[in-house]
């Protein structure tokens, strides 16, 4: 199985064999979800070993394609990846600069770009509930946008049960404000 090889490079490269890194990044782009999704398990291994590692290239897979930093957002908007509080705001900065991203998208009914919209569309939640005071200040920056894209992927997030746990008062407040159900 494909999926099997690519989710192994993330082993590899857990280990410091980082050669293996452009491989994956070619791998983000693949026509078959599977692959892309084995990519992102591929990283979070890749993280789980060496964190500074994997922000430091997700900082420059997050100026690629658009499915490229679908892969950053899937593989740092991961809990068990979530524990020191400067990784945490490395991560709400990285998903911040590719939110920012996505207004300047020329062709918003590329495929592509629904995929990465859907995955910031649980990705904020995430990263969010691990440093609620950053992330809920830059959650809040997106909600007053009026983009229609942005206002839908932090609309989704506030759908997300977390967010309830997180904080009631706030995810309510919000949810009214942008009148989500």
């Amino acid at each position: 199985m494909p999926i099997c090889g690519v989710v192994g490079l993330g082993s590899l490269i857990a280990q410091g064999n980082m050669k293996h890194c452009g491989l994956l990044r070619a791998s983000a782009s693949d026509i078959r979800w599977r692959i892309r999704e084995g990519v992102a398990l591929a990283l979070q291994r890749f993280g789980e070993s060496n964190m500074d590692g994997l922000l430091d290239e997700m900082l420059e897979w997050a100026k690629g394609t658009l499915l490229e930093k679908r892969a950053v957002v899937a593989a740092l908007c991961e809990p068990i990846l979530l524990k020191q509080p400067k990784d945490v705001l490395s991560v709400l900065q990285i998903l911040d600069k590719i939110t920012q991203d996505m207004l300047n998208t020329e062709n918003r009914k590329d495929k592509d770009y629904k995929v990465l919209r859907k995955t910031l569309g649980y990705g904020w939640s995430v990263a969010t509930v691990s440093d609620p005071e950053n992330g809920k200040k830059l959650m809040e920056k997106w909600f007053v946008n009026e983009d229609k894209d942005i206002r839908w992927m932090m609309k989704e997030n506030l759908r997300k049960k977390r967010l309830v746990r997180m904080d009631t008062d706030w995810t309510r407040t919000w949810k009214l404000n942008l009148g989500v159900e």
